[in-house]
């Protein structure tokens, strides 16, 4: 009957948040990164489809690994394993240079993530442990550029910046930034001096900026809809895997 979804459709669409096509995209570039292995020894209990969809409701979702062995037919430590293995390849593909960099824009911010690894995150005035991880969105587009390795949440979003890798992105592109990458070349609102007001012109300019900015906000927040992000019980490199993961299937939702 036309119109009946699939019982197969139904899963990808409400856990993961990703209609069929689009994780069938995700599915393509696990397998090209070597999901499968090396096709000896013990084989898995899940088919590769199930195991990507298995990592994929558990950065949606958040469920703990208990919870979510049941709804996969198998034990948590099997999740465990599958999320150990897997984690990492559904990572942010490469972005290639931009044929008119000088036209693009981009937008760079971060967000406190909760974290539960201490080793990784610091003690903050929002959470008890959060990292602080920035972001780069393409200002028309709203795609995630890149996303750099977590610091803690202590860390000055200037420093922050300073010490990643995400610099190197910019290919002379334009990137637009809050008031807390001051020197870190992008171009940031114009600040107030003691005891003399902003310029028509300035506040018109910050007013742009502030309309600009609140794209890569609500990437950000739609990024959040993976509660993995909002409380990460991975330790290590779990939090980054997760962000990189998250960035590529919030691209591939927006694209499609």
């Amino acid at each position: 009957m036309a119109g009946v979804l699939s019982a197969e459709q139904v899963w990808v669409e409400t856990f993961t948040g990703l209609r069929l096509t689009q994780f069938s995209r995700l599915l393509k570039a696990v397998r090209e990164r070597g999901g499968n292995g090396t096709m000896q020894g013990r084989p898995w209990s899940l088919p590769l489809a199930e195991r990507v969809l298995l990592v994929a409701v558990y950065y949606r979702t958040n469920l703990t690994m208990r919870q979510l062995g049941p709804l996969f037919g198998v034990s948590s430590s099997t999740v465990c394993r599958v999320i150990q293995c897997l984690g990492p390849l559904p990572a942010l593909e490469p972005v290639s240079r931009p044929a008119d960099p000088a036209d693009r824009l981009w937008i760079v911010d971060s967000t406190l993530i909760p974290v539960r690894d201490g080793q990784v995150g610091a003690s903050s005035r929002n959470y008890r442990f959060s990292a602080n991880v920035q972001v780069i969105v393409d200002a028309d587009t709203r795609l995630v550029i890149a996303a750099a390795r977590p610091a803690p949440g202590t860390t000055a979003d200037a420093h922050a910046w300073r010490a990643s890798d995400l610099a190197q992105h910019r290919q002379d592109v334009t990137v637009l930034g809050d008031g807390a990458y001051l020197n870190c070349g992008m171009v940031v609102p114009h600040r107030k001096r003691p005891r003399r007001a902003l310029l028509a012109g300035e506040e018109a300019d910050n007013a742009a900026h502030r309309k600009m900015r609140a794209r890569v906000e609500h990437v950000i927040g739609r990024m959040k809809n993976y509660k993995i992000l909002r409380d990460c019980r991975q330790h290590g490199d779990g939090l980054h895997h997760a962000v990189q993961a998250v960035a590529h299937m919030h691209n591939l939702a927006l694209a499609s």
